[in-house]
């Protein structure tokens, strides 16, 4: 079975910092402690050699995600938003995420390619003849390529967390494609709006996912 996964590149975040902490991290069950908030940290601010210390470490991380690691890309992005003026405690979430990486250096991403079954999944139909869809139409480019291989299903799941952010009081949303049963494209970001319930924060989520998927579909 063929797998994929930034195993090197994880290891020269280790290596590096195992040099400038003089240890190896400790193994973390997490990226985050549950119930931390890096955005309540009131210590003091680095000073400059820390902050690029900092910084590097976050590149190093953002760069994994984009590779493969998209499990730890929550706790990277909340610790992202501080990477120009991080604080004292800052650096200590970031170990805990080496950590974590220490502990689950062999994570993989599989690949499947046999398609996924959604035919337990109820499918809606409804009526749009009086509404602003009622002739709405797929908008497919007139020089599109002609498909060539076995088709795929696209899957795309999202969620919302309400509130992560306690001081802004924005949500962040959380979405992964997948063609057939492959993991091909992860996003986690800040809502640009403060929702009040669930209800909005995952409609907002919805929205970001649709919008992801009409260009996914596009490149396909």
């Amino acid at each position: 079975m063929s797998c994929y996964a930034p195993k090197k590149h994880v290891e020269k975040i280790l290596e590096k910092c195992h040099r400038i902490c003089g240890a190896w991290p400790e193994p973390a069950t997490s990226p985050l402690t549950a119930g931390d908030h890096p955005e309540l940290d009131t210590s003091e601010l680095l000073n400059e050699d820390d902050q690029k210390a900092c910084q590097s470490s976050i590149g190093a991380l953002q760069w994994a995600i984009w590779i493969g690691r998209f499990d730890v890309q929550t706790t990277v992005m909340t610790l992202s938003r501080f990477r120009d003026m991080p604080r004292q405690r800052h650096p200590d979430r970031v170990k805990r995420i080496h950590g974590y990486l220490s502990k689950m250096h062999h994570a993989t991403i599989t690949i499947r390619t046999d398609a996924s079954d959604h035919s337990n999944i109820p499918v809606k139909m409804y009526d749009r003849e009086h509404s602003c869809y009622a002739d709405a139409k797929e908008e497919i480019p007139l020089d599109a390529p002609k498909p060539k291989g076995k088709p795929v299903t696209v899957t795309s799941f999202f969620d919302a967390d309400l509130h992560h952010d306690l001081v802004s009081g924005k949500s962040v949303t959380g979405i992964l494609h997948q063609l057939n049963k492959t993991p091909i494209d992860w996003c986690s970001k800040s809502q640009s709006t403060v929702e009040t319930a669930t209800f909005g924060s995952e409609h907002v989520a919805a929205r970001t996912c649709t919008d992801q998927v009409i260009d996914l579909h596009l490149t396909l």
